[in-house]
């Protein structure tokens, strides 16, 4: 029973067709080529029928060009016809004289602008020769309306083509972005494998870092270097006592100093306004000044300050200024020596923090730490770009089965049925 109604019904299409992923390029290429023959087929009389209504109304325009006007025609008419009757040729010809294009794209908007022009120039200069040349005009008319209604015939068709190429570039364009998905994807695979390995490279060597670090206080040279810390420490606290104790001297000498200076000012005593400024300059400096220029200094100005002290012009408030000036010249020695003596003890903290830096223990931990500090920063970068890469794998594949979706509905409407893919082995993981 089956085989009798399938005999007189025919066979019912499948209302789904099965096409794989991979095959989508061709499908179109084959609609895009079935879809320009259509529209080479259906245009191709049309065409000829525009083709040979031209030449038909150039006959009829050579035909004008060449008659006689009738003789009962009134004298105006005639001087109209004769003033526009050229123009009107000139317009027509020019309006017909360029060749049309064999490809119907190109041929339609050329015929196009044919027929406008034509009848423009019936519309125009034609309408002075309507009375004069009826029957052609009449013609001519008809002639141009028969284009317009072959070129109506072409715009069904080009209309029908444009839609269905459009429906073919845009199913290009969706199966394009799916593939460059599942391109980017397996790029992005390969370079989350290459960051994972690196992250787990740095790791590694950061954990040897670590070890080679802990191990470090077991070294048999620890006791040396610790030795040697030791030494630099007293050595730095000894030059810092005997800083604060030069300093201390200075400012209070600076002070007696400054007095003096004031007191020599007024009095106008130029040379002695140089020295006492020196010497306050060299006891003011951060760094410690040469040890001969400053006991030279002291050696000029102390005599001045002594000599005010002397005349009550200076007023010593305090033990700390009587102890500085309470001999003559002692100030300036004591505090040449303290200057040889903080020079002496600088040169030997710079030589033991030289040795202590320059120690193996010492360059190996200051050379792990670097390695570590870079690594670990390295690392961090890694761990960030690994999550990132991350998240745009997860937000890419989620897109993917929406555009597969979207093809599939615009490779239905091409096709005209309901598709789904036949191997979702090709479908992008």
């Amino acid at each position: 029973m089956r085989g009798f109604f399938k005999k007189i019904f025919g066979a019912k299409e499948p209302e789904t067709l099965t096409i794989a992923f991979g095959s989508i390029p061709g499908i179109l290429d084959e609609r895009e080529a079935a879809a320009r023959s259509l529209l080479k087929e259906q245009t191709h009389a049309p065409q000829q029928n525009i083709r040979n209504g031209i030449a038909q109304l150039q006959l009829i325009v050579n035909a004008i060009a060449g008659a006689e006007h009738d003789p009962e025609i009134h004298p105006k008419l005639k001087s109209i016809a004769k003033n526009t009757l050229p123009q009107y040729i000139r317009a027509m010809n020019t309006a017909m004289a360029k060749e049309l294009p064999e490809e119907s794209e190109e041929f339609y908007p050329a015929a196009v602008e044919c027929v406008k022009n034509c009848l423009n120039s019936i519309r125009g200069p034609g309408r002075y020769l309507q009375i004069v040349f009826p029957d052609e005009m009449k013609a001519s008319r008809m002639g141009i309306d028969t284009l317009g209604h072959e070129i109506n015939a072409i715009t069904s068709a080009l209309g029908a083509y444009q839609k269905e190429m459009a429906r073919v570039s845009e199913a290009r364009l969706q199966h394009a972005a799916i593939v460059s998905c599942s391109e980017d994807l397996a790029k992005a695979a390969d370079k989350s494998q290459r960051t994972r390995q690196r992250i787990d490279e740095t790791t590694r060597r950061l954990r040897e870092i670590g070890e080679e670090l802990a191990a470090m206080p077991s070294d048999p040279r620890m006791a040396g270097l610790a030795e040697m810390k030791s030494t630099l420490t007293g050595l730095e606290a000894h030059l810092e006592a005997k800083t604060r104790s030069y300093a201390a001297l200075s400012m209070t000498a600076s002070h007696v100093l400054r007095k003096a200076e004031k007191i020599a000012t007024k009095q106008k005593h130029t040379s002695e306004i140089a020295s006492l400024k020196q010497a306050m300059a060299l006891l003011s400096d951060h760094e410690l000044p040469a040890c001969a220029d400053l006991k030279t200094a002291l050696v000029a100005a102390g005599p001045v300050v002594e000599r005010m002290i002397g005349a009550d012009e200076i007023v010593l408030k305090n033990k700390e200024e009587r102890a500085v000036f309470s001999e003559a010249g002692r100030f300036a020695t004591d505090m040449g020596k303290i200057c040889s003596e903080l020079h002496e003890q600088e040169d030997a903290c710079r030589i033991a923090k030289e040795a202590l830096e320059a120690h193996p223990l010492r360059v190996k931990t200051g050379s792990l730490e670097r390695e570590k500090a870079q690594l670990e920063a390295m690392l961090k970068k890694e761990i960030q770009s690994q999550k990132d890469l991350a998240d745009w794998q997860q937000k890419t594949q989620g897109r993917i089965p929406d555009l597969r979706e979207e093809l599939k509905k615009k490779m239905g409407a091409i096709v005209g049925r309901t598709v789904q893919y036949s191997d979702e082995s090709l479908k992008p993981a």
